[in-house]
């Protein structure tokens, strides 16, 4: 009688263990674009409803043809924030979805950390091959109507882990005034800098915590992450200057380590420039 009882109430919850994996794992393969505008009050003219596709994390994932298709002419540029693959992913997906995006509009891409681990000389043949151009610690201007907004691409450390991030090489003559775009895998290079000579910071790799449960929360090793998790944020320059600089953390679009999501869905952003200042969160 008792053996059965535990036997009925082992078996609920079995099934409700099964049901509550099913649903990560259909969270974990959504196709969620999140439209939003970005305030700049240093955006050139030239660039105001500069619409730029960011993508971040997309690690073994297919990115959706019906979905990004569309898109094409209606984006000015793609910018990809790193681990773009994983190691064993397969480097046929990864030209499939460079291949794509490269029809789109113009792309920028970084590397990540699992883009490393990964067969990185294959990787970024791949990248390249696409047309896309791959920035590591470097900076490009991209230019409209005689105008230019500069974007600096930060490459994750080969060697020393996250933590070994360099600073930057200080800008100088004309590119010192442009408005700037930071675009950098992994948050925590913040941690590294003395001044964030930048007007927006676009990041990815926390995955929003990629599983946050009720009563639990996100769950991370580094303290850093438990502020620098994901969304909107706004930040001192520390240049002496009174102007912020924005910062936005994708939670990705694919996943690391298992393919579940709970509490933080997967997304990608078209990001719509505006000259001018609007509120936003404002980090402790």
């Amino acid at each position: 009688m008792v053996a059965s009882w535990l036997l009925g109430i082992l078996s609920i919850i079995m099934l409700l263990l099964a049901v509550f994996a099913a649903m990560m794992l259909v969270a974990a393969f959504r196709n969620r674009i999140i439209a939003e505008e970005i305030f700049l009050e240093a955006l050139p003219g030239a660039f105001e409803g500069f619409r730029i596709l960011f993508i971040s994390d997309i690690h073994r994932r297919r990115l959706p043809i019906k979905l990004l298709n569309p898109m094409k002419g209606k984006v000015d540029a793609v910018f990809l924030g790193g681990d773009l693959t994983e190691k064993g992913g397969s480097m046929n997906r990864l030209y499939d979805n460079m291949t794509l995006v490269a029809g789109l509009a113009p792309v920028y891409a970084v590397h990540g950390n699992h883009d490393y681990r990964a067969n990185i000389s294959l990787v970024d043949n791949i990248i390249r091959g696409s047309g896309a151009i791959l920035l590591e610690d470097e900076s490009i201007a991209i230019e409209k109507k005689g105008s230019r907004l500069l974007l600096t691409g930060v490459d994750f450390p080969r060697k020393g882990g996250k933590k070994a991030y360099q600073p930057l090489t200080p800008l100088s003559g004309p590119d010192a005034s442009l408005c700037r775009i930071i675009l950098v895998h992994d948050p925590l290079w913040l941690s590294q800098q003395s001044e964030i000579p930048a007007d927006l910071v676009l990041a990815g790799h926390t995955h929003g915590g990629q599983v946050v449960l009720p009563f639990v929360g996100q769950r991370h090793v580094d303290p850093f992450y438990q502020v620098y998790n994901a969304g909107h944020f706004v930040l001192p320059r520390k240049d002496g200057s009174t102007t912020k600089a924005k910062m936005l953390i994708s939670r990705g679009f694919g996943t690391a380590h298992l393919p579940l999501r709970w509490g933080s869905p997967s997304e990608m952003h078209i990001l719509t420039l505006r000259r001018g200042s609007s509120r936003e969160r404002l980090a402790d």
